[in-house]
């Protein structure tokens, strides 16, 4: 799902439906053994649903604030909903961007642009693993399509800042390093998960993502 269905209700707070939790395309299992059970069920109904539940929260009071003119509150709630938007957006897209049919290489056009902004495939992905391995704590590793330059571009966030909303790349494909992401099954070991998780990687959904910004 795109993030701008959920950019958009941000700045629109007076007339807003609430957010809600997406379903996963796939079971809670069916990542295994890359990423396993219990991790995804945790991470889902229990972290994600959290941010979603702040986000409403947060957006309720801002809207009162709104209201009153109270300008004070409403820049004192940018924080939560900076965290909680981000964190609702951000984990809706990474859902998206994983299979249980995913991993290999691209193929078609989201191909030609890695090998044209990074030179080969291989280069594309040691280049993301570093930048999300050299995250300080937690926070995120970004594959993200520049349009201003009509290139891909890798990023690093930090903590659940959303990447379109801090540094203006559209996002196409992310990875969640934080430690409720994998701690479970690689404990520590942060460059385990990321070797994993290539093998789950969605390159259909990225692509996909890839031929929506370019329009």
């Amino acid at each position: 799902r795109s993030s701008a269905k959920f950019v958009a209700p941000l700045g629109c707070l007076v007339s807003r439906q609430k957010h809600t939790l997406p379903d996963l395309p796939y079971d809670y299992g069916a990542l295994e053994p890359h990423i396993n059970a219990e991790i995804m069920q945790l991470h889902h109904s229990k972290h994600h649903a959290t941010y979603v539940n702040n986000l409403n929260v947060t957006e309720e009071k801002y809207k009162e604030a709104l209201a009153k003119g109270d300008v004070t509150t409403q820049v004192s709630l940018q924080p939560a909903l900076r965290f909680n938007g981000g964190g609702h957006i951000n984990h809706t897209i990474f859902w998206t961007n994983l299979s249980p049919d995913g991993g290999g290489e691209p193929k078609g056009e989201l191909m030609e642009a890695i090998k044209r902004d990074f030179g080969s495939f291989a280069n594309f992905k040691e280049k993301l693993t570093a930048v999300s391995v050299g995250v300080q704590g937690s926070g995120w590793g970004w594959l993200g399509y520049n349009k201003e330059q009509g290139r891909l571009q890798i990023a690093a966030c930090a903590n659940q800042d959303p990447l379109q909303g801090t540094t203006g790349l559209i996002p196409l494909l992310g990875i969640d390093v934080w430690e409720h992401a994998y701690y479970l099954q690689y404990k520590n070991v942060r460059p385990d998960y990321l070797k994993a998780i290539w093998n789950v990687i969605n390159w259909e959904n990225v692509s996909s993502r890839y031929a929506a910004c370019k329009k």
